[in-house]
């Protein structure tokens, strides 16, 4: 079954503000998974792609705490890109969506949040193979 580009959500996480710095939280049912696995990608050169797969059944929130980059998200038949540039936006993808991110500014951080340990069976990393899989 195709996931539809409408399931993908942009998370307006809470933030308090304080003259000494804000503070972004993600609690305990704030996202519409509980996670199980955080990780982070940084020093990405500018033309570098990362992502480039599909999870068979892993949700991810996606965070730029630092700087920009582009998040491009495919069903298999629709294409739609995000400009993820604020740490209090978090961008939801779902199972059966294939990801790529790019075009990462100096100094970028990606913050991810998965909703299980890392398990290579749940990945689809062939375009062609994630395409089958959408049918």
């Amino acid at each position: 079954m195709r996931t539809n580009l409408n399931d993908i959500q942009l998370l307006h996480i809470p933030v308090i503000e304080d003259t000494r710095g804000n503070l972004g939280v993600i609690q305990k049912g704030f996202l519409p998974f509980d996670f199980k696995r955080v990780y982070y990608l940084f020093d990405v050169p500018s033309n570098a792609f990362r992502g480039g797969h599909s999870h068979i059944h892993q949700h991810e929130i996606i965070i730029a705490l630092s700087g920009s980059f582009e998040v491009v998200l495919q069903n298999g038949t629709d294409k739609k890109a995000f400009l993820l540039n604020k740490p209090n936006l978090g961008l939801h993808v779902p199972t059966g969506i294939w990801r790529e991110l790019q075009n990462f500014s100096s100094g970028s951080v990606c913050l991810v949040l998965a909703s299980d340990v890392f398990d290579e069976a749940d990945y689809i990393r062939d375009y062609d193979a994630f395409l089958e899989s959408v049918k």
